[in-house]
């Protein structure tokens, strides 16, 4: 009798864990879901998959685990291979830390690309979830020149998982920085030519990072380090090392956090910016800027034209 009531659910268990990767129904646009392997391994794909109740972390720690099991479909192979432990998951702020066993290093280079790629979007689509990094026996993952890969979003993987190669793209973006006397903001054009791997919210940052050619005054600290860029529900999620909050130039604090919201919201989808430090947004911009809830652009710290003259 026992025995009758016990079976049924631990079927159930063992039919929901081994379809975590075995769904061959694509989702719907706004449906979450989960990346697999496709059967020959040189790809991803996109599945359908419901995400667990609970907190970013638990839900992140579920997925993770579902990512693992293998799969009923022959046409569908599961990211993270069996023997390839998922020793620690931990958040701070909004970045996820996974850390593998060292048997994750023993997958081919295309295999470890595919399941990094699997995995980070995977992730990324939980809410409070901006960006993830791997470490393997608790020590940063690294490259095949030993470089260290850093932290990872969706935006680093695009087109990055195909055998295509790269193709380019030309742009107009509207920069803002500063004014000589630094209280205003100016907008200078600038024509970049850039490839189909890199975000354009990522491309905008870096550009105001690198400072305007001529006629105005850079904004943000050249010592600060961008630790990720990713657009989610229309909002920019900026992330910086805490050198960012040292000003290096003599104008107002309001021109470096305006000059990146408003040039991103004029370039990109976003409608808001949300600047983190160190994926904490619990930060003030040289103890005067609130950073810790998303900001909308603010055309009122640009100068006139007249003022330009």
């Amino acid at each position: 009798m026992k025995i009758g009531k016990i079976l049924p659910a631990v079927l159930t268990v063992i039919i929901l864990t081994v379809t975590a990767c075995g769904r061959n129904s694509e989702p719907d646009e706004g449906d979450s879901f989960i990346y697999c392997l496709n059967g020959d391994k040189t790809g991803i794909v996109k599945t359908e998959y419901e995400l667990y109740n609970g907190d970013a972390l638990e839900t992140a720690r579920q997925m993770l685990s579902d990512m693992q099991e293998p799969s009923s479909d022959i046409e569908h192979v599961s990211a993270i291979p069996e023997e390839v432990q998922i020793q620690r998951t931990s958040l701070s702020g909004s970045i996820l830390e996974v850390d593998f066993s060292r048997e994750y290093l023993d997958a081919g280079q295309l295999r470890e690309k595919l399941l990094r790629a699997a995995v980070v979007q995977s992730l990324v689509q939980i809410d409070g979830i901006n960006g993830i990094a791997f470490t393997i026996d608790g020590a940063p993952l690294t490259d095949s020149n030993g470089i260290e890969v850093g932290l990872m979003n969706e935006d680093d993987f695009v087109g990055n998982t195909s055998s295509s190669p790269s193709s380019y793209q030309t742009d107009t973006l509207t920069l803002y920085f500063a004014n000589e006397r630094g209280d205003r903001l100016v907008a200078q054009s600038a024509d970049v030519r850039y490839s189909s791997n890199v975000s354009k919210d990522k491309l905008i940052v870096e550009k105001l990072m690198q400072g305007p050619e001529s006629g105005a005054y850079p904004t943000i600290n050249p010592d600060a380090t961008l630790l990720s860029v990713t657009t989610k529900d229309r909002i920019c999620y900026v992330n910086f090392d805490s050198t960012f909050l040292t000003g290096a130039y003599d104008i107002l604090p309001e021109l470096t956090v305006y000059s990146i919201v408003n040039s991103l919201v004029e370039g990109t989808e976003a409608r808001r910016v949300q600047i983190t430090i160190n994926g904490e947004s619990n930060a003030e911009y040289m103890e005067t800027v609130d950073l810790s809830q998303p900001l909308d652009e603010n055309m009122d710290l640009v100068a006139a034209d007249e003022e330009n003259e």
